[in-house]
């Protein structure tokens, strides 16, 4: 049957055959691999029928290691169940697996293979995950690219079933997983044609049920399980024979080849690659070249891992191969090779086949493999003595293992390939638009089509970069773009801090910068280097102002769609009539669950781009621009400023590929220093705010809510106001203690700011003392912000306990790399401007990890005297127990250092003034703050008592005694007091109390860390939790979590949730001992405030959730809104915020008045509930009643809770 053509990438391939072969899906979400589980289920809500005519029944469990429990269960009861998952998350699988696998269970798991956390997180691709599965059981089955994974996709399905092996079946996270091409797709009748219905029927029968009750899962001992796990082998023997039959019939429909090894080259090549994966294609292109100038090499393509069948390898190669390089996408530290080297050796032994084989290690976490890697590993097989390790892709001049590539060398891409590069900001839409765009041109023009997408480590916010290619000749180029006929910059400041974009552009082409520039303000912002490539090259550039367009339409900050025209208009791919009307009807597509009037100001935004470029004449003298050196003075501690000359700016300028091995010597355990993100001053914000003092009545709210700390207030001395920069907006504080004694400014970082607009959004309605202006504007103002934070000193007395006092604090954490109005990051700074100097964090994986500790890039940072919070991430499922574990280990430490104080008020001849001290020291040990002090002047005093040997010698009864200690290399006295006094003070970074803190997203808190959050709370010691409460996934996409509320659409719940959230806090309140309270700042910011010192000052666990609005939302007005949707939240009642306290006289306090009405308003105000009255309106009428009655019950609940407690 002739298949259809369809643009799509590899996830939504896996997911088109997995869900013909499906019955049940138990899912977990987790990047790259979610998209194939959103797409199951929306196809299911939609009612598509699979081969056995029936719709996937979708569920979402609280973890992957219970996704997989369900997927062994549901397998057990005869339903075929499939999964899709990677990286930490199949690891969670594993126990599974081996059951699975054992017990004959025909499942596979689709993997988007995933980088394993070590050093650090990283979401992006290499074989690491599948490769640590390799014991299980699972056959593992690769595919090279979206097509493939059509292609072969249905072989798991098919041979699982009949082979009664499970199967892995893999592809390159987003390399594959995220690519666009444009795919044959099958047709379910010819998969189900395939299918060994009595296969299917067979297992059926076999599975459990009353009915023919058997028991599965026994206990046995040493005497029998040997031999009676050996009893398998058989099956796998077959399993080989069984792909190939599959592979056959898959071959017999699409005229393909595909066998389990298969071989691409010279017949008679001398040197050959075997590989799987992405790379293959990358090879392929290698060898086309190659081979067409004369030489002879080749590629074996491997495709099913496991069973591994060395005779097939081995038929595959030329027998004229004598030298073999064998590449892995894995590292396994202290092994001979890795793994697929390791089977290849293994092979070519038992064979008796002589050869040379050498091992490489090639893209870990995503790292792009060009033409240039594999021309290198063949030029090295050309060698002699090749390198028997190698690495490519890399420069590693410290163990000397990287093959060295030519950045020069041959196009291998397919001849007439237009290729297309677009530089944007995330969160802008022009990811979003580039997807359409490729879709376009795929659905809408014979042309063959690629895209591919690659992301800085920020949210949105960060540098995006969109590689289209399309073209007449099949595609098969899986790497980056790296010479362009068109390029967009699409943010104006990757132009005026340096970018090399336009360097991108192959001579000849098209540059298009989106700014507001004139020609002459162009010439100023663009660098020397860049102006003279634009003369010499003969780029075409062009300016658009997309910008103030965007905000004419309403569109905000989103200027993708006017882009986007721009680039249809410029790029004639096709008639500039057809492409409008595609252009409109896939924005309809992607914008209808917003609203219809976001549709409509896409498509005027549509009409206006096309016309909207303009073109500029380059100046002749452009050709001598000539290089102004730019000098970074940097200024800090050493090891913080190489840190971020070294690696900081080449990553922020996507540079960071060319940093060698030798860069991260100094960072070896993945530990960098804090502050780093105060260097970026990256100047992304379009538009910032501007401070005007004569309305200004110094409520600090502006501060108080900013996500990135780029507005604070300061009170300044005489002195300082005097030496402030002239930009400089200085007035009298008006009110409080600094009144008549310090001057007020309310600074502003133009640079670090985001634009979101929060700030003015909370400034008083009657002050509007904060208004949004263009960058350059207020430019002046960063020597302002600088000065002020480094030369303004702290003034303690200002620092009260409420909402204003608060944000005369230093915040520790700033400038993140979180969403623009991001409510976790006013949350989390907040709490840092309270306890950060005295913090331990444990932060869960998601957004609040990516934010909190980018690579080299920490945003938090540390007080005047070096202190700041110790933060470390250990996993997204652990998160509550290693933030136990955090506690407990400081605690022990600082347990045996009271115990030694102890001792040393006990020594008769200890100092009187140290006794004094270490008394005062142990009656605050367990006030935070007044420890604090305590503790100073307890060290000064050991410091001051505790003799050293030159001072002993000093004493003529005791000069023997010490030039005997000097001899044994002693520093200190050896008496009582003196040895226990050294003891302490080696530890005396231990000794004041710590606040510690475990910060995570409610996928966490409610879904796959709740076990652990139940026993840190349950264990009773002094440990404070906060939850930031976005009701759905943020970090992975927008699933549906157990926060999520009744009529939700998310991922996993297209048709809307239909169970209310998780009651978290009432589980907490329930042991009676655990401080509780739910927070939200807009609604309430002293309560907020409250909660966070009260939770801190209970000597016992705490557990603080914090509502927190987030751009999954689609709220109406965007981000800037923010903090005003909390509050509408709680006045509606659909948020409570209330404090538990157990040490309190009156224990529950229900801080929210009763519901003022306005509650369906209030939920159709965010797409993520409005979109499902177009979607589903009957459902959406229905499930919207259930959670306005579901929030009244819960306040009439929350106010018995006031009676109960109040008796």
């Amino acid at each position: 049957m002739a298949r259809k053509f369809k643009t799509m990438d590899g996830n939504n391939a896996a997911a088109h055959v997995s869900y013909a072969f499906t019955e049940v899906a138990g899912i977990y979400p987790i990047t790259p691999s979610s998209p194939m589980a959103d797409l199951v289920d929306q196809w299911s809500a939609a009612g598509l029928k699979n081969i056995f005519g029936s719709t996937v029944k979708v569920v979402e469990m609280q973890s992957e290691a219970g996704a997989a429990g369900t997927v062994h269960g549901s397998l057990g009861a005869g339903a075929l169940t499939t999964t899709y998952t990677a990286s930490q998350g199949l690891l969670l699988m594993i126990p599974n697996m081996y059951k699975i696998a054992a017990e004959q269970l025909p499942c596979v798991f689709h993997v988007s293979a995933r980088t394993v956390s070590t050093h650090a997180l990283n979401i992006f691709g290499d074989h690491s995950d599948v490769m640590a599965c390799r014991q299980t059981g699972f056959a593992m089955l690769c595919e090279t690219n979206p097509q493939e994974v059509m292609d072969l996709s249905p072989v798991a399905h098919l041979a699982a079933i009949e082979g009664k092996v499970p199967f892995l079946n893999f592809f390159d996270g987003f390399r594959t997983s995220h690519e666009i091409q444009k795919v044959a797709v099958w047709d379910y009748e010819d998969l189900k044609e395939m299918c060994d219905m009595d296969a299917v029927e067979a297992f059926r029968k076999h599975s459990m049920n009353p009915e023919r009750p058997v028991a599965r899962g026994s206990h046995e001992n040493g005497d029998i399980f040997f031999q009676h796990r050996e009893a398998c082998n058989k099956f796998y023997d077959a399993l080989p024979a069984i792909v190939e039959k599959y592979m056959g019939k898959v071959n017999e429909k699409l005229g393909t080849d595909y066998q389990l090894f298969n071989y691409y080259g010279a017949p008679d090549a001398d040197r050959v690659i075997i590989a799987m994966g992405s790379i293959c294609d990358v090879a392929e292109e290698v060898i086309d070249y190659m081979n067409a100038h004369g030489e002879k090499v080749g590629l074996v393509k491997c495709r099913l891992y496991r069973p591994f069948c060395g005779d097939k390898l081995v038929a595959a190669i030329p027998a004229t191969a004598k030298k073999i390089a064998v590449l892995d996408r894995t590292k396994e530290p202290g092994a001979l090779g890795e793994p697929l080297y390791m089977d290849v050796v293994t092979a070519l032994a038992n064979a008796g086949v002589k050869a040379t084989i050498i091992g490489g290690r090639y893209g870990l976490g995503s790292k792009d493999t060009p033409p240039a890697s594999v021309f290198a590993v063949y030029n090295e097989l050309a060698k002699d003595e090749p390198k028997h390790q190698f690495t490519i892709g890399i420069v590693d001049d410290v163990t000397h293992l990287s093959l060295e590539e030519d950045k020069n060398c041959p196009n291998t891409a397919a001849e007439g390939t237009i290729e297309c590069k677009f530089w944007g900001l995330g969160g802008d839409g022009t990811v979003g638009a580039n997807k359409n765009s490729i879709k376009i041109i795929g659905d809408h023009t014979n042309k063959n089509v690629q895209a591919y997408f690659q992301y800085d480590s920020k949210k949105t916010g960060g540098v995006t970069i969109s590689h289209l290619r399309f073209g007449d000749k099949p595609i098969k180029s899986p790497y980056y773009i790296n010479k362009a006929d068109f390029v967009a910059c699409h943010n104006p400041s990757y132009i005026t801090k340096g970018f090399p974009i336009v360097r991108d552009v192959k001579p000849g082409g098209v540059f298009m910068i989106n700014c507001q520039w004139t020609p002459e303000e162009l010439a100023h912002h663009l660098d020397a280097a860049s102006k003279r490539y634009i003369a010499k090259n003969n780029i075409q550039l062009y300016t658009i102002n997309a910008i103030d367009l965007a905000q004419s339409i309403g569109m905000g900050k989103r200027t993708n769609t006017i882009l986007q025209s721009a680039f249809f208009s410029l790029a004639k791919v096709l008639p500039e009539e057809d492409a409008i009307q595609y252009m409109k009807e896939k924005a309809t597509q992607s914008y209808a669950k917003k609203g219809m009037d976001v549709v409509e100001m896409n498509h005027k935004a549509i009409d206006a781009g096309a016309t909207a470029y303009v073109k500029i004449d380059v100046p002749a003298d452009w050709a001598n621009a000539e290089d102004v050196v730019v000098d970074h003075k940097l200024e800090g501690k050493p090891e913080l400023v190489k840190q971020v000359k070294n690696i900081l700016f080449p990553v922020g300028k996507m540079d960071g590929d060319s940093l060698p091995v030798s860069t991260f010597m100094d960072h070896v355990d993945g530990q960098f220093e804090l502050g780093a993100a105060a260097y970026e001053k990256r100047g992304v914000a379009v538009a910032v705010p501007t401070w005007d003092s004569s309305k200004c009545i110094q409520c600090n709210n502006c501060a108080y809510v900013c996500p990135h700390a780029t507005i604070r207030p300061f009170a300044l001395t005489e002195e300082e106001a005097k030496n402030a920069p002239a930009a400089a907006k200085i007035v009298p504080v008006k009110a409080g203690k600094g009144k008549g004694v310090y001057q007020f400014t309310m600074a502003i970082s133009p640079l670090d700011c985001m634009g979101c607009g929060v700030c003015v959004s909370v400034c008083p309605e009657k002050v509007q003392a904060i208004k949004m202006v263009p960058q350059e504007e207020e430019l002046a103002q960063q020597d302002v912000f600088d000065y002020c934070v480094a030369k303004v000193t702290d003034k303690p007395e200002l620092q009260t306990a409420d909402v204003k006092g608060s944000q005369f604090r230093k915040p520790l954490l700033e400038f993140s790399g979180s969403c623009a109005g991001c409510a976790e990051t006013s949350y989390a700074r907040l709490v840092t401007q309270l306890f950060g100097d005295k913090m331990y964090i444990s932060n869960a994986t998601g957004c609040s990890s990516i934010w909190g500790n980018p690579g080299a890039t920490s945003p938090y940072c540390t007080n005047a005297e070096g202190h700041g919070p110790a933060w470390c991430n250990s996993l997204f499922e652990d998160n509550a127990e290693h933030g136990f574990g955090m506690y407990l280990g400081q605690k022990a430490i600082r347990d045996s250092l009271i115990e030694k104080t102890k001792e040393l008020l006990a020594v008769e001849w200890t100092n009187a003034d140290l006794k004094a001290a270490a008394q005062k020291y142990l009656d605050t040990v367990d006030d935070l703050n007044a420890n604090a002090e305590a503790t100073k002047a307890y060290v000064a005093a050991l410091e001051e008592n505790v003799a050293t040997v030159d001072e002993l010698a000093q004493v003529p009864q005791f000069a023997e005694h010490a030039a005997e200690l000097k001899a044994k290399g002693e520093k200190y006295c050896d008496c009582a007091a003196c040895k226990l006094g050294a003891e302490i003070l080696a530890k005396k970074e231990y000794l004041s109390k710590k606040s510690v803190w475990i910060f995570g997203g409610d996928g966490w808190a409610y879904d796959i860390g709740f076990g652990g959050v139940d026993h840190v709370l349950a264990s009773g010691q002094d440990i404070n939790i906060f939850v930031f409460d976005t009701e759905v996934y943020s970090n992975t996409g927008g699933q549906a979590s157990k926060a999520s509320n009744i009529g939700q659409v998310a991922q996993f719940a297209a048709a809307g949730k239909e169970t209310k959230a998780k009651s978290l806090a009432e589980i907490a309140m329930s042991y009676g001992y655990v401080y509780v309270a739910q927070v939200a700042m807009g609604a309430n910011a002293a309560q907020t405030l409250k909660a966070i010192q009260e939770a801190e000052a209970y000597h016992g666990p705490s557990l603080i959730i914090g509502y927190a609005p987030c751009e999954m939302h689609s709220i109406k007005g965007g981000m800037q809104n923010c903090q005003k949707e909390m509050k509408k939240a709680v006045d509606c009642g659909y948020w409570n915020m209330f404090r538990f306290n157990p040490a309190a006289e009156k224990k529950f306090t229900l801080d929210s008045k009763a519901p003022a009405g306005g509650y369906q308003e209030f939920l159709m105000n965010e797409a993520r509930y409005s979109r499902l009255t177009r979607e589903f309106p009957e459902r959406a009428t229905v499930l919207f009643a259930k959670n306005e009655e579901n929030a009244k019950e819960r306040y009439e609940h929350l106010l018995k809770l006031v009676e109960m407690y109040d008796k």
